[in-house]
């Protein structure tokens, strides 16, 4: 059996199945196979003498006895008692026709796997011409590309990563994204101007994008050659960690990373100039109460009445008792000088407007009072100054800020403050080139469902006018059915690693067929399915062990200097429920 055009048909469209001119089904040859994911085409003749090439993805195998009506009938069938065949029967779901001329293949017709120009066309990587992303592997080994025009946003922006925690490696493909974006070409000559943001929320495994992986093996760089990728670290890294507590030095609170880390850290100055105080209460559920509308009050007299003092960035608060407004050099300082203006009643009146409850002063104060604890590290005034404790993506090309030793109170504080300044930066820019990429993990946490804050707003603004001014958002998290719609509805690129089957049921995962949908509940780490405009079916691809450390035992070269032997470490350790940041294991 041979095809019009030489080659071995896999093949031959099936006539007990109907065929249409977006799905048809392939009878698979005795000695051939097929499985999910393949790259098939087929042709069709017309009357005129022309000829429609039809192409598509297998979503569906089924294999059956042919003849058996019980499923007892495989044992008299393999003993040679009853007569049957097996049959192999593929579902594929058409993804371009050329010319488009929409008929259905012919039953009978040969079917075979596509390769060269043909699996470029029937996967639209012919029409991407210098927006070729690429993502990984697929299932034939072959590159699989992304429309990078669908991620700058040229003609859509943004990107959606959904994963179980440690197993689907959404962190690994976000950090490999990046990667692939700088060294592949598509940003011909602005790759060096193009920043990276990136919030580490799950221990020190983002602290080494600058450091070669001792374990890259050949065969694991013979992977990045066949993508058109340099199997090198990230070369122009800068990391920010908060101030160690207790340390009058500020020394950054980070152990495995001993290089290029500064602490970050806002004073009491910047506090009130930037009106930072709603960033306090930034809890998705803080918006619904009633002392909400205290804050921007609060905030604008402080921003209004404070002096700074001094290079260290403490501050006065004009208008107030001197016995209360001396030098306030502490978080919990400004605090306490809050809370006593606004419970004396003589007072509280120059601090807020109209006929406030006191209920509502008690709410705001109680809030205010348990954020002392978790934002004094980061919001300061007793520290010499240092002019390298700014969070700014100015100096590096990808800058790295790690909170994880922070509580869950900072960590929404300075992911809220960073993103805020870095948008308002691009605001003032005005133009969208160079981009600005920022990667974020659990973003069910700071943009959920339901409820309001600072930082859902700010999200929210990023995912609808962000590509307008060249801020791209790659935002991961487990489950993508508690993030704002609006959100996930902006992000032009979907992928999926590992899902939780009761998530994987969730219209969010819509984009998915029901195969992938079930498929996603099983795939190993390391294996992403990644949905994109150009393409009708999600493509399964396996994205490169990284080239760079993703642990402290992984340290190689340190921007090609020897940092001296990893520690042996087993590849398998710490891919438990807690680390989502490990590389996948192939």
């Amino acid at each position: 059996m041979v095809s019009p055009d030489g080659r071995t048909p896999v093949g031959l469209v099936v006539g007990t199945v109907s065929a249409s001119p977006l799905e048809f089904s392939v009878g698979v040859a005795p000695d051939q196979f097929l499985q999910l994911d393949d790259v098939v085409v087929t042709r069709r003749a017309l009357p005129d003498g022309g000829e429609v090439r039809i192409a598509g993805v297998v979503t569906g195998v089924e294999a059956g006895h042919e003849g058996a009506r019980f499923a007892s009938d495989v044992f008299l069938i393999e003993q040679g008692a009853l007569p049957a065949e097996v049959s192999e029967v593929a579902e594929v779901t058409v993804t371009r026709v050329e010319p488009e001329v929409y008929v259905p293949p012919r039953p009978g017709t040969a079917v075979v796997r596509a390769t060269g120009a043909d699996r470029d066309s029937a996967l639209y990587f012919d029409t991407m011409a210098d927006a070729k992303l690429p993502v990984g592997l697929g299932r034939d080994g072959q590159p699989v590309y992304l429309n990078f025009e669908f991620v700058d946003g040229t003609r859509g922006g943004h990107v959606s990563i959904s994963g179980v925690s440690g197993i689907a490696t959404k962190t690994s493909f976000a950090t490999f994204l990046l990667h692939s974006i700088f060294n592949s070409g598509v940003l011909a000559g602005e790759a060096h101007n193009t920043k990276a943001l990136i919030f580490s929320v799950k221990g020190e495994d983002l602290l080494f994008l600058d450091y070669a992986n001792a374990r890259l093996t050949e065969e694991f760089r013979a992977r990045y050659a066949h993508l058109g990728l340099p199997a090198d670290s990230f070369r122009n890294v800068q990391v920010f960690a908060p101030p160690r507590p207790g340390d009058p030095s500020g020394t950054p609170d980070v152990r495995a990373r001993d290089k290029a880390v500064s602490p970050f850290y806002w004073t009491l100055a910047e506090f009130c100039e930037q009106e930072l105080m709603p960033f306090v209460f930034a809890d998705g559920e803080d918006e619904r109460s009633q002392y909400t509308m205290l804050i921007g009050q609060v905030a604008a007299r402080l921003k209004r009445d404070h002096q700074k003092v001094g290079k260290d960035g403490a501050v006065q608060v004009t208008g107030v008792d001197p016995g209360r407004g001396g030098q306030l050099r502490s978080f919990e300082q400004l605090v306490g000088l809050i809370e006593d203006e606004l419970l004396d009643e003589d007072t509280r009146r120059d601090w807020v407007a109209g006929s406030t409850s006191t209920g509502s002063v008690n709410a705001f104060l109680r809030r205010l009072r348990s954020a002392v604890r978790p934002l004094s590290t980061i919001i300061r005034s007793d520290l010499a100054d240092r002019g390298d404790r700014s969070l700014s993506t100015s100096q590096a090309q990808v800058t790295v800020v790690d909170l994880h030793n922070l509580p869950d109170r900072a960590q929404r504080f300075v992911v809220g403050v960073s993103l805020r300044q870095e948008f308002r930066r691009k605001e003032e820019q005005g133009t969208a080139r160079p981009l600005m990429f920022i990667v974020l993990d659990e973003l069910n946490k700071y943009a959920p469902r339901d409820g309001d804050s600072p930082i859902k707003q700010i999200l929210l603004d990023v995912a609808e006018r962000g590509r307008s001014l060249g801020v791209i958002l790659i935002g991961a998290q487990q489950t993508a059915s508690e993030v704002e719609r609006r959100i996930v509805a902006n992000c032009s690129i979907r992928v999926a690693g590992r899902l939780d089957p009761a998530e994987a049921s969730r219209p969010e995962y819509g984009y998915l067929p029901p195969a992938q949908r079930q498929r996603a509940t099983i795939a190993k780490p390391g294996t992403m399915f990644v949905s994109q405009p150009d393409i009708p079916v999600p493509l399964a691809i396996e994205f490169p062990f990284p080239a760079w450390a993703t642990r402290s035992s992984e340290k190689g070269t340190w921007n090609g200097v020897d940092t001296g032997p990893a520690t042996p470490e087993d590849p398998f350790a710490g891919m438990g429920a807690d680390d989502d940041d490990d590389p996948p294991p192939f």
